[in-house]
C-alpha cells in the first residue's frame, strides 16, 4: 500500500499531468497519459490534490487546452472508475473550468467512444462534453498542435503504425456529436465534424 507521500511522488515520476508545448492558436497545453495512470495504486484524494497544487494554478490565468493520449489504455489497470472520473471534474476550480477551451482525445477506441457517448454528459458538463475531439491518428494532433512542443511517448507512434494495418479505423478529426456545442472552439482547419460511423 503506498502512502499519499509515495502516491505523489508517483505521479510526478510517471509525468501523467505534464503542461508543456503550445497549440497553434497559442494556448498552453496540459498533456495526459492514460497508459501511465496506475488506478489501482492512486486514490481520488490524491490525485485531486496533485492537481490543485501542481497543475491548476498554471491554468487559472489564461485559455489552455487538453491533448489526452488513449492509446494502450487498460480498463483493468488505468479506468479509475465513473465516481472518481466525476470528483476529479467536481474538483477543477471554475476558472480553469472556464479556460478549458479544447480537449483532444487522441488514439479513442471503440469502448472509449461508446462510452462518452453514453455517460459523457452525466459525468462532465455539456460545455465540457462539447469541446471534446477525437483524433486518430497523431499526424492530425499536428493540425492543430505544435509539432515540436510536445512529446509522445514511442508507443504512440507505434500505435499509429500498427493502425496502417487496420482499415476499419476512421482516421482524422471527427466528433461523435454532430453539432458543435456552445463555448466549443471552432477549429484550426477545415475539417467535416461527423457522427461516429459503423465499425464492423
Amino acid at each position: 500500500m503506498f502512502t499519499e507521500v509515495e502516491q505523489g511522488q508517483l505521479i510526478e515520476k510517471l509525468q501523467i499531468f505534464k503542461i508543456h508545448g503550445r497549440d497553434k492558436r497559442g494556448r498552453k497545453i496540459l498533456r495526459i497519459i492514460g497508459k501511465f495512470f496506475p488506478a489501482r495504486i492512486l486514490s481520488v484524494e490524491v490525485v485531486n490534490k496533485y492537481l490543485a497544487e501542481k497543475i491548476f494554478p498554471e491554468l487559472e490565468k489564461r485559455p489552455f487546452s487538453v491533448v489526452y493520449v488513449h492509446t494502450d489504455v487498460e480498463k483493468s489497470e488505468n479506468f479509475p472508475g465513473v465516481s472518481a472520473l466525476r470528483s476529479f471534474y467536481d474538483a477543477i476550480p471554475v476558472k480553469v473550468r472556464e479556460n478549458l477551451e479544447a480537449v483532444y482525445f487522441l488514439h479513442p477506441g471503440l469502448q472509449a467512444r461508446l462510452f462518452l457517448a453514453t455517460f459523457g454528459r452525466f459525468i462532465f458538463s455539456g460545455g465540457l462534453y462539447g469541446k471534446l475531439r477525437y483524433v486518430n491518428r497523431v499526424d492530425y494532433l499536428w493540425d492543430h498542435v505544435r509539432r515540436n512542443e510536445i512529446e509522445m511517448p514511442e508507443f504512440v507512434y507505434d500505435h499509429d503504425e500498427d493502425l496502417e494495418y487496420r482499415p476499419m479505423m476512421d482516421y482524422g478529426l471527427e466528433s461523435d456529436h454532430a453539432r458543435v456545442y456552445d463555448g466549443a472552439p471552432a477549429m484550426d482547419s477545415p475539417v467535416t465534424m461527423y457522427s461516429m460511423r459503423c465499425i464492423s
